[in-house]
């Protein structure tokens, strides 16, 4: 049976691959005219496709059949996260989100953090090829870094929640100490089903505690991931899957 090959194609009615697209299909997996391919619209639709011209430099297609494809998740489900100082445990963790499924990654610029510059075009690439290979019909929306003061008070929909190691509610406290769990809710008992959810995850020596108390006023609630403590990729993660679990549609 021959394998099937899939590629990101958001202008569908181009009829043409991109040039990197292109050099792949051509050069590397050999792909000439009349052999299908798939195209994937990251809107939530694939379309099966047949190549009418094939050479170094174009890769030109038919639409012979679109494919809509079911939601795998309610709600619209959100991540943002401070990346990590070292670059590749970002892009790990924006390509397992990816794979197990959520509709939108922003990154901040927190107090503590170790990064200050990203480059979310690399990111984008990642996301991009994670969504090919586990055959996602949604591609998430990646965001540029923005400052945290900046997203905690702009507007947005659903529930928000923010992730840290303080025992106590620092809206509540003066004194915090930092602990993995405390009196903060598990974040998948507070969840509710279908409804938009955004989970901030904090850098390597997480938020500070003016930055949660920030959270708190605008409607941001403490949340805990469990009794372990996690690095900041293994959180973002961990979120992720939480959010993923209580959305899923069977």
């Amino acid at each position: 049976m021959k394998e099937e090959r899939y590629f990101y194609q958001p202008d569908i009615e181009l009829g043409e691959l991109t040039k990197e697209d292109t050099q792949h299909a051509v050069r590397v997996l050999r792909m000439k005219e009349g052999d299908e391919l798939w195209l994937m619209d990251g809107r939530g639709a694939f379309y099966r496709a047949e190549i009418t011209l094939a050479t170094n430099h174009r890769c030109a297609y038919r639409i012979v059949e679109q494919v809509p494809q079911e939601r795998a998740w309610l709600g619209h489900l959100h991540l943002a996260m401070a990346p990590t100082k070292l670059n590749d445990r970002t892009e790990w963790m924006a390509e397992k989100a990816t794979e197990i499924g959520l509709d939108q990654l922003s990154f901040l610029d927190c107090q503590f953090s170790e990064r200050r510059v990203l480059k979310t075009e690399r990111i984008e690439k990642i996301v991009v090829s994670a969504m090919k290979q586990s055959r996602k019909a949604w591609k998430p929306l990646v965001e540029e870094m923005v400052p945290f003061r900046d997203f905690v008070t702009s507007e947005r929909t659903g529930q928000k929640f923010i992730c840290h190691c303080y025992e106590d509610s620092p809206a509540q406290s003066s004194e915090c100490t930092v602990q993995s769990w405390g009196a903060k809710p598990f974040l998948l008992n507070v969840l509710q089903r279908g409804e938009d959810a955004t989970v901030m995850i904090g850098p390597e020596g997480d938020f500070s505690v003016e930055e949660v108390r920030l959270a708190e006023s605008h409607g941001w609630k403490s949340v805990s991931l469990g009794r372990s403590r996690l690095r900041t990729e293994t959180a973002a993660l961990v979120a992720v899957h939480l959010m993923h679990i209580c959305n899923q549609i069977e």
